[in-house]
């Protein structure tokens, strides 16, 4: 082979190889970019923060539950004792129902076997519930002197939605402000001169118990006088919301 051709082949080979050179530097890096992202690609300056902004209202809505247990060795006595007691309730109840002072409704009303402990049935045993609860506090603490076919079981104070929508736009105001307030006071610590926000959230809720379990007997007792009604002290509920997100810190 004559050096002409002996060079022109060697010139075409050389550039040959700078070409796939250059393509698995370029296939290399592309590799790079979409398995390992650069500095630029990820977030920076970024901060995560959370405020909270909460109130004590008066619990505004009062509810107590009745209750009556029946048992006897027929299931059909024991049912009508029970639904003669649940009757009796309600018809005290039903003279001071109000939509949304005084709400009534029947609650559980179950009957179920009772067994002897060798096996087989030797008895019924029953229970029914009625439910009061509204913003007349006191003629439902009244109400508690006036049945006396049934025990009290539960008695507690809840938030009504009124109340708890009246004072949450208030709330989420000072939560929003106690979220921008924090992200300006972390941007200046730092060393950024301002920020911008980015994605948040806003929740809210309230404090409600459930309803308190009260000793039947003793209020079996004083339902017997009817100008006695149950002692009763609202509380406060505690209506909080938190605003949380992201902020860019920039630096003006």
């Amino acid at each position: 082979m004559s050096q002409a051709k002996m060079s022109k082949l060697s010139k075409k080979t050389l550039l040959s190889l700078l070409v796939l050179m250059g393509a698995g530097a370029t296939g290399g890096a592309a590799h790079a970019a979409a398995g390992q992202p650069g500095a630029d690609s990820l977030p920076r300056d970024r901060l995560n923060l959370q405020a909270t902004a909460s109130v004590e209202v008066t619990r505004d809505v009062l509810g107590v539950t009745f209750t009556s247990t029946k048992e006897g060795t027929d299931a059909a006595a024991v049912q009508t004792a029970l639904k003669q007691a649940l009757d009796a309730a309600l018809a005290e109840a039903r003279k001071l129902a109000k939509p949304g002072q005084v709400d009534v409704q029947t609650g559980n009303f179950s009957l179920y076997p009772r067994y002897a402990p060798k096996g087989g049935i030797n008895g019924w045993q029953g229970t029914a519930e009625l439910l009061v609860e509204g913003k007349d506090v006191a003629a439902i603490a009244q109400l508690t002197g006036r049945v006396n076919s049934m025990t009290i079981a539960r008695v507690g104070y809840s938030l009504s939605k009124e109340q708890r929508q009246k004072v949450e736009g208030d709330v989420v105001k000072q939560a929003i402000a106690n979220f921008k307030a924090r992200a300006a006071d972390y941007a200046q610590q730092f060393g950024y001169g301002g920020y911008s926000i980015g994605e948040v959230n806003v929740n809210s809720m309230d404090s409600t118990p459930m309803l308190m379990a009260a000793p039947p007997v003793r209020f079996k007792a004083m339902a017997a006088s009817a100008d006695e009604s149950l002692p009763v002290e609202a509380g406060k509920a505690t209506v909080s919301v938190t605003v949380g997100g992201t902020v860019v810190m920039t630096l003006r």
